[in-house]
């Protein structure tokens, strides 16, 4: 045996050879070869040395398994009867190997292994799930032998001459003799051990007992307090003032330092598998003295030049402020008349179009907001209006003083605010733009950056109104008088002109670093569930900044490292889910999603098999108002989750807040890391954030003293969160049946389909003049169908219910791998709603219902596909899309009842 077991031993006295035995009879107590008996003796040592002692002869070496001819504490050697010693052994040549099978027997069953059966009694009682205190008994299974000599008969006589008779020989304890009472004992502790592992098996506890080992039960309403009660304002913000100590723009130095400290919170907080993810890709940096924005004079040398940069915003970060640029901007130095053009919409460029200003070769004056909420889609719009360039300032109207107090003290952007950015074409192409539908790992192939789809081809810089005010005031007299509600607040400028091709000419310089195959980092650590560890239910939050980040993002990262030190404080305790949790750390989301997206990509079947939800975290607290956007699944859920939470400053529920306001899901769209896991997998995802409108997005103002003073002082709302989003983890995570709302899911797809049907009918883009054929009858069959599915569908969960309950709160046998499958089926639901074919022309989106519209990234387009196609006025091809659609509808809602 090992080192460790000889140690046990050591202490004990050797035992006596043969020829000591025989030759001194029985040895005195007193000698110090022998233990004497004294009252911390065991019964069980006083009965092996009795019967050591008695022995006239002991039949083999007095070398043991221990290797120093020691007696084992609890041996005792084998009971023998015998007449003579050679009807006991047979012939010489038999002692040696009949000695040996006895010592391994004696090693196997004899030695004591009073720590390792304590080790097993505690591993046991968290693999059942709960403590169970049991007398400690010494199980050594020494049960009186039964003999049986082979070659003698009954009476111990030959049959004939030299020939002995087989004989039998039974010893049964006497009765009311010690052996007798430990033979009935032990009889029954048998009995009584294998009802109990009959119990475990017929109540299924021990189905996936390989996942329980290191689990204990605990009380689900104490472990929904113990979360809810454990969130800590003070923890929560310490994690946010660290993480916007620095700037950390996706792939930078600071990046990298923070990907670092999360890794290593991870580990602290107890998760498991923490890991570092490193992806390769496409991303640019500004450069020192490569942007400038001029109004160039007769001699074509500047006569003004823009600042740019904002104003030093002091404290702790000062002098690591971010320069003032577009993420994924096209590069370029380009000249050209300035001609102004509201909100940079569509309908805005073909307004001046039908004006008659020529815009081409222009460069576009546009504010921020309004009419294209997303700036990538106003470079794109200006693009193919014919700009040379773009340029998108914060005007006052929609976001400044006319709107309320300015940053530092207030919630909206000052006159040197600048709101940095990404323009790249996150509704068309997510993720690596270089790497479309494929992990951007760094031995992967990748597009040139001129042949993706995801980049605009003008180059754009950001602007704040006190540079927009200067140029504002040269176009007066150009062009035309601007149409109604196209005047901004950008004051001092007095009448607003659109200008045209005469108007002063601007020159828009972006030189800047470009790497096709920058790292980023994602970071991971999970809690592994004891039941369906397969299963997944997934948070996160990305990290990358174009700034400070207090509010964007790392009000999520605040509650999101909170709520990970709370549920690893939970797993040292003994807890576990039944489902795998996860806490993901994304990198590069700024630029157009880039972490969560190739993550995505590197494990899209899994996921798909797999992840049960995903819940973001992005601008997670902003004010005071809570807000979710999502799949309906959730619905039911969050509502419960909302009743038990409470609002100190208005002295009631979060339920009863939402019930006031009507508060509803909302459609998610395509502005976060939700994107990749609702539309190309189909993993059912929700996002949650407090909400108080406007803030200084994307500025340097975005730091930790405007959200100290401001945005949430005291961190009443990131803690409320924490709570919610606590709760909402164990209720997927630990619940024994998945909390999803299928009703609320089918309710909702009956009233997207008559939306749809109603925006078909009076849109003017999607009508085409009243030509419009599209007929939906088909896809209300399928949302039907969905509907009678899943009320078929939920039967089951009501027959489980009944029969756990009639089983006194035990689950009968056979059912759990039946709720596993039940969940799985309610989990795969959002998954059987991909189309394999994607949204023709954008078929990284592959969900039929969710996905970005084309021109609007941040707004939801309920059946993508049948919209774009609508609008193209490729009537075919939207028939056949919308019959694709209800089919993969029927095939999803037949596959609940299979």
């Amino acid at each position: 045996m090992g080192p460790d077991r000889d140690q046990r031993y050591d202490a004990v006295p050797p035992i006596p050879s043969y020829d000591e035995a025989i030759a001194g009879g029985s040895r005195s107590a007193s000698d110090g070869d022998w233990q004497r008996h004294d009252d911390h003796t065991s019964s069980a040592d006083i009965e092996a040395e009795s019967l050591l002692s008695s022995r006239q002869a002991f039949p083999f070496s007095t070398s043991t398994h221990n290797g120093r001819g020691r007696r084992p504490q609890g041996y005792r050697p084998p009971t023998v009867e015998s007449e003579d010693e050679d009807s006991l052994f047979g012939s010489d040549t038999d002692t040696d190997a009949e000695a040996d099978h006895v010592r391994r027997e004696m090693q196997e069953l004899e030695v004591d292994d009073s720590d390792e059966r304590s080790r097993n009694r505690s591993s046991w009682g968290k693999r059942i799930g709960f403590s169970l205190s049991l007398p400690q008994w010494r199980w050594r299974w020494r049960l009186p032998r039964l003999s049986i000599r082979l070659g003698e008969n009954q009476s111990g006589g030959t049959t004939d001459g030299n020939e002995e008779t087989p004989r039998r020989r039974f010893a049964f304890p006497a009765f009311g003799s010690t052996a007798l009472f430990l033979l009935i004992g032990r009889a029954l502790a048998i009995l009584l051990v294998l009802g109990f592992l009959y119990l475990l098996f017929m109540s299924d506890i021990l189905t996936n007992m390989t996942g329980r080992m290191n689990s204990r039960m605990f009380d689900p309403e104490a472990v929904r307090s113990h979360v809810q009660g454990s969130v800590d304002p003070v923890k929560i913000r310490e994690n946010l003032k660290h993480f916007t100590s620095f700037a950390h723009i996706a792939g930078t130095e600071g990046d990298y330092a923070l990907a670092e400290y999360t890794e290593k919170l991870f580990q602290r907080y107890g998760l498991e598998d923490v890991t570092k993810d490193v992806y390769h890709v496409y991303m640019n940096y500004p450069t020192a003295d490569g942007r400038a924005v001029q109004i160039m004079g007769p001699d074509d040398k500047p006569v003004w030049s823009a600042t740019l940069e904002e104003a030093e915003v002091g404290g702790e970060t000062a002098g690591r402020q971010t320069f003032a640029f577009h993420g994924h901007s096209k590069a370029g130095d380009v000249k050209g008349p300035l001609i102004y053009a509201n909100y940079g919409s569509r309908e805005d460029f073909k307004a001046l179009k039908d004006s008659g200003i020529d815009t081409s070769g222009a460069i576009a004056l546009v504010r921020y907001y309004g009419t294209q909420g997303d700036r990538a889609l106003k470079v794109k719009a200006a693009e193919l209006a014919g700009f040379a360039g773009c340029l998108i300032y914060s005007d006052p109207a929609d976001d400044g003083f006319l709107k309320g107090e300015v940053a530092p003290k207030g919630r909206y952007m000052p006159s040197d605010g600048v709101q940095r950015g990404a323009v790249s074409l996150m509704s068309w192409v997510v993720g690596d733009v270089l790497t479309p539908g494929w992990a951007s790992k760094e031995e992967e192939p990748r597009m040139r950056v001129d042949q993706t789809q995801g980049l605009v081809k003008i180059p754009s810089l950001p602007l704040a109104w006190r540079d927009a005010v200067v140029l504002l005031k040269h176009l007066k007299g150009f062009g035309q008088r601007v149409p109604q509600g196209w005047e901004g607040g950008v004051p001092d400028v007095g009448e607003w002109w659109t200008g045209d091709h005469t108007s002063p000419i601007v020159r828009l310089k972006n030189e800047q670093d470009e790497n096709t195959k920058q790292p980023i980092w994602n970071v991971y650590g999970r809690i592994k569930g004891a039941e369906q560890r397969e299963k997944r239910v997934i948070i996160g939050n990305h990290r990358d900044s174009w700034a400070f980040g207090a509010a964007d993002p790392h009000s999520g990262t605040a509650v999101m490292l909170e709520i990970a030190r709370i549920f690893g404080d939970l797993l040292a305790r003994g807890w576990r889910p039944l489902r795998t949790i996860e806490f993901m750390s994304w990198d590069g989301e700024e630029y157009n999603l880039i972490g969560s997206t190739e993550y995505v990509e590197q494990n899209e079947q899994s996921l798909r098999d797999d992840a049960v939800a995903y819940i973001n975290l992005d601008t997670a607290v902003t004010g005071d108002t809570f807000r979710a956007a999502g799949s309906p699944v959730f619905r039911k859920l969050l509502l419960q989750v909302l009743n038990r939470v409470g609002d100190p400053n208005y002295n009631t529920t979060l339920r009863d807040l939402w019930d006031r306001r009507q508060g509803q899901l909302d459609g998610l769209g395509a502005g976060s890391d939700y994107v990749a896991f609702q539309d190309i997998v189909g993993t059912s995802s929700l996002d949650l954030s407090f909400d108080g409108g406007r803030f200084p997005y994307h500025s340097s103002y975005d730091n930790f003293e405007w959200m100290d003073t401001v945005g949430d002082p005291g961190f009443v709302y990131h803690t409320l969160l924490g709570q919610v989003l606590g709760l909402l983890i164990l209720e997927l995570a630990d619940r024994p049946v998945l909390p999803f709302d299928m009703p609320a899911y089918a309710d909702s797809l009956s009233h997207w389909i008559d939306d749809l049907e109603s925006w078909n009918k009076n849109d003017k883009d999607a009508n085409h003049g009243g030509t419009n054929p599209i007929d939906f009858s088909l896809l209300k069959t399928a949302s039907n169908n969905v509907a009678m599915s899943v009320r078929e569908f939920e039967k089951w969960e009501v027959s489980w219910e009944n029969n756990v309950v009639a089983a006194s709160g035990w689950e009968p046998a056979g059912l759990g791998k039946k709720r596993a499958e039940y969940n799985s089926r309610m989990a795969l639901f959002e998954t059987d709603l991909l189309d394999s074919v994607g949204v023709p022309n954008r078929t990284q989106f592959k969900h039929v219902v969710f996905g970005p519209q084309l021109w609007s990234g941040y707004d939801e387009a309920f059946f993508p596909s049948i919209r774009d196609t609508i609008v193209s006025g490729n009537w075919t091809l939207a028939k056949e899309t919308v019959d694709r659609v209800a089919g993969v509808i029927m095939k999803a809602a037949a596959n609940l009842v299979i």
